[in-house]
């Protein structure tokens, strides 16, 4: 039995065995999505707020209907980034990734788990030639 090729318009699902795979794809994928999407992972995303007589940020969020072109055009990106990250995990990534409403931060604690979890068993390995 052949093996398919890879997906265009998605990226593949995360098992324990194929993280580098994925991060590479990952990449790949945001990068062939619309530049912001990408940037949202990168740089990451607040929430607007209002501004206040002098044009300082206060504590209070804008409401989405006030939000600029360039507001609702950035949170659409972080949205989509985010979508793509969930869509990518088994489910006890998924739980551990859940409550963040912001791309760069579900990315980072994805990172983390992986790269800790391969270094980990990299490291219980004696022939691993991988360095801390």
């Amino acid at each position: 039995m052949e093996k398919e090729g890879g997906f265009v318009n998605r990226p593949p699902l995360l098992d324990e065995t194929n993280y580098d795979y994925l991060k590479s794809q990952m990449s790949a994928y945001l990068k062939s999505t619309v530049s912001k999407t990408r940037k949202a992972v990168i740089k990451g995303w607040e929430h607007p707020v209002v501004l206040d007589k002098g044009g300082n940020k206060t504590e209070v969020l804008k409401l989405e209907e006030e939000w600029s072109v360039p507001e609702d055009e950035q949170a659409l990106a972080n949205s989509r980034a985010l979508n793509a990250i969930f869509n990518v995990v088994d489910n006890n990534m998924f739980r551990m990734i859940k409550q963040c409403n912001v791309a760069k931060d579900a990315w980072e604690i994805f990172k983390i788990a992986h790269e800790c979890t391969i270094r980990d068993k990299k490291f219980k390995d004696p022939t691993s030639d991988y360095q801390i």
